[in-house]
């Protein structure tokens, strides 16, 4: 039988949900769309074969709805999940968890309370980069040592343009958040220590700071280095290098096809995150689907590894208005 899934917002990041789910996820069945966007909400609900809602609360309590996808405004995510847990209904909020440290903690604990009689959790959270096929082989190479032992990380997230409104703490809690839950992950080890600067603003936009440089001390001595580019116009860029005692590893970025034409060779990249991670978001709602499905604990992300990423998101907050100086992370936290 088909998990029913409810999708919550039907922007460009849950209408590419809905459609994974409905075309490319075996055992889903979208049952159910909502959206602020009466419009938005109809149009792809029926395309789908899905009822349409305009209030997402609704979407949660009907009978109909076995799981939720929440994929609305980040400001929106904290008490959609908490109607999804009062409900008793798995849910699938994509990053970040919530806007503050405050609020992620709030989440958590009534995770923790709501499955305290129960074996499973209800909460993951999308950081889907942790199913992208290179993301994965990058993991392998580096917990099997075949670089030997870890030694610096180089990060960068380069997009064409920065989206309407948001500053440059919503750089930080938009964008940067998967390098936040990404470098941990690969490494193994939680962020202790952090540290926020940047160049000269770039012409292209002058509500936030553009581009953006942070420094992340995980607790095995390890160094990463994240730049993060919203607005480097010339494409979708994503790269990760990995150097050990004994060599180095990176990301290779997909690409369809190469061109030499004109004594020049080049290939050309995505306009945006959608189709770089296409099979990263279409392996993660399987596995999401797959796990309801059969009972079990999903692979993806945990509600304490949103809350650790939005703790290591707020350090660098604070870095970046309090000159750069580098923050402490409580492990604990």
């Amino acid at each position: 039988m088909n998990v029913r899934v409810g999708v919550i917002g039907a922007g460009v990041m849950g209408a590419d949900h809905i459609r994974n789910l409905h075309a490319a996820v075996s055992g889903a069945e979208v049952i159910a769309v909502a959206d602020v966007d009466a419009d938005r909400a109809y149009r792809i609900a029926a395309e789908v074969g899905a009822e349409g809602f305009t209030d997402p609360y609704a979407l949660i309590s009907s009978p109909s709805v076995d799981a939720v996808v929440i994929a609305s405004h980040d400001s929106t995510h904290a008490d959609l999940v908490l109607a999804c847990l009062e409900a008793g209904t798995p849910v699938l909020c994509e990053k970040p968890l919530a806007l503050t440290v405050d609020e992620c903690r709030r989440v958590v604990h009534a995770h923790d309370a709501a499955t305290s009689e129960i074996e499973l959790p209800l909460l993951t959270v999308g950081f889907m980069r942790r199913f992208d096929p290179g993301y994965v082989e990058l993991k392998r190479t580096v917990t099997s040592r075949a670089i030997g032992e870890p030694l610096i990380v180089h990060c960068s997230s380069r997009t064409v343009t920065s989206g309407p409104g948001g500053d440059s703490e919503a750089s930080i809690t938009g964008s940067a958040i998967h390098e936040l839950d990404i470098v941990p992950w690969l490494l193994d080890s939680p962020v202790l220590e952090v540290s926020w600067q940047t160049t000269r603003a770039s012409t292209r936009i002058g509500h936030r700071r553009d581009p953006q440089f942070m420094l992340l001390r995980t607790e095995d001595g390890v160094l990463t280095t994240v730049e993060l580019f919203l607005n480097a116009g010339y494409g979708y860029d994503i790269r990760c290098e990995v150097i050990g005692e004994d060599g180095a590893s990176r990301l290779v970025e997909p690409v369809r096809t190469v061109t030499d034409h004109a004594l020049a060779h080049s290939y050309s990249y995505s306009k945006d995150w959608v189709p770089r991670f296409a099979d990263a978001y279409r392996l993660q709602l399987q596995e999401w689907v797959d796990a309801i499905a059969g009972g079990r604990p999903s692979t993806l992300a945990s509600a304490e590894d949103g809350l650790r990423a939005s703790v290591v998101a707020q350090a660098l907050i604070t870095s970046m208005h309090e000159g750069g100086r580098t923050v402490t992370i409580d492990s604990s936290a």
